[in-house]
């Protein structure tokens, strides 16, 4: 089993952090890599010619190593909601079609179409939270309705942000391609974590971030590119995406056409100076571990609390429901009122989200940190 890599990073030991759900630590390499960059904008003549070149394709292939994309399929964005807007200006749902988005997923796959429906003539329909944690087949029962509109379109995340609920994107794929529906999937808390491979899912879009799983910075996200949307307009107009529009030509604006792929949807002002590296280096570290090594581990750590909390009073979704990264504890008659702010004094950090405590240890915790989580939550309860 991939052992804790504590020590790759600047935790104390007396701090016990479980909330890489909404943003990790950096690994000290990263940290070191980022004073670097400062210094290079703090010096921008030291750069080479094709520094800038290369920092993009670095990054954007280490984010296709992820998803066993190519590189050219990956366009760099600042963001999901980027992305999303991307994907929304290539992919109009069809007047009096479905798009499926899930209850309280994030913002970022829900607002664009919710913002567009009523202009282009669909409807959202939003798929309820079950009461039995089970998502897929929640997913699997909307698109194959019958009786009402076509879906044209899921946007949804491949792991439900507040209670780690997974979607089995295989199955929920296969039911969208045999309906001729589009399938954009948020990876945000999958990334990295779980195996994923785009060319056998065939999603039209994926989109995933690199400050929470990927041990990266803010403001440095991936959109992943079905090539047969490859031939759309790109949400913003830069000189990056179009064939030959240089500064260094004699004639600047020579060939306007578009790049042949995914880069053409790279956002404008790209960086290269500070957090490009960085992100590049937090994929590289993931991808070196592989996604099911970190499963293993993060599995057993999440499995080593859920036998912990067993009989204080909060209940945790079954196994094959919840993803082995991202742990949910729901409490009889609602969490307590400064319960997580109490844990935070004591130096344990986790989340509330939407009533529940969402525990999401990284490769960086150990057996250490999960054992003294439950002695504190159990001790604040009791007590």
């Amino acid at each position: 089993m991939l052992p804790s890599q504590r020590a790759l990073f600047d935790i104390p030991r007396d701090i016990c952090y479980l909330n890489a759900a909404s943003y990790s630590p950096l690994p000290i390499r990263t940290l070191e890599a980022g004073r670097t960059a400062v210094g290079r904008k703090g010096r921008p003549w030291t750069l080479e010619a094709g520094f800038a070149y290369a920092q993009h394709e670095r990054a954007r292939t280490a984010a296709a190593r992820l998803i066993d994309a190519e590189p050219s399929d990956i366009a760099l964005i600042p963001s999901i909601s980027y992305g999303v807007a991307t994907a929304a200006k290539l992919l109009t749902p069809g007047r009096g079609t479905r798009v499926l988005v899930l209850e309280n997923d994030h913002s970022s796959p829900v607002l664009e179409w919710q913002t567009r429906a009523d202009a282009a003539g669909f409807t959202v329909e939003t798929i309820k939270q079950p009461d039995d944690a089970d998502w897929t087949s929640a997913v699997l029962e909307s698109i194959e309705r019958t009786g009402g509109p076509p879906v044209s379109l899921a946007s949804i995340s491949s792991v439900h942000w507040s209670d780690g609920g997974l979607i089995d994107i295989d199955k929920v794929g296969t039911a969208l391609r045999q309906r001729g529906a589009a399938f954009l999937i948020d990876a945000t808390q999958s990334a990295g974590v779980l195996a994923m491979d785009v060319k056998r899912l065939d999603p039209d879009f994926m989109i995933f971030p690199t400050y929470k799983w990927l041990l990266g910075p803010y403001g440095r996200a991936f959109l992943y590119v079905a090539k047969r949307h490859q031939n759309g307009i790109p949400l913003e107009q830069t000189s990056a995406g179009r064939r030959n529009v240089r500064a260094e030509n004699a004639v600047y604006f020579t060939d306007l056409s578009y790049v042949p792929d995914a880069r053409r949807f790279d956002m404008g002002e790209r960086d290269h100076f500070i957090s490009m590296e960085m992100a590049s280096i937090g994929m590289e570290m993931v991808a070196e571990w592989s996604a099911p090594a970190i499963m293993q581990r993060l599995t057993m750590l999440t499995e080593r609390i859920a036998a912990g909390v067993r009989g204080i009073g909060v209940s945790v979704p079954e196994p094959h429901l919840r993803a082995p990264h991202i742990l949910s504890l729901a409490f009889k008659g609602g969490m307590p009122p400064g319960l997580v702010e109490g844990l935070a004094s004591d130096g344990v950090y986790v989340a509330p989200r939407l009533g529940r405590m969402r525990i999401s240890p990284h490769v960086y915790n150990d057996e250490a940190d999960v054992d003294r989580f439950v002695e504190v939550l159990t001790r604040r309860l009791r007590g």
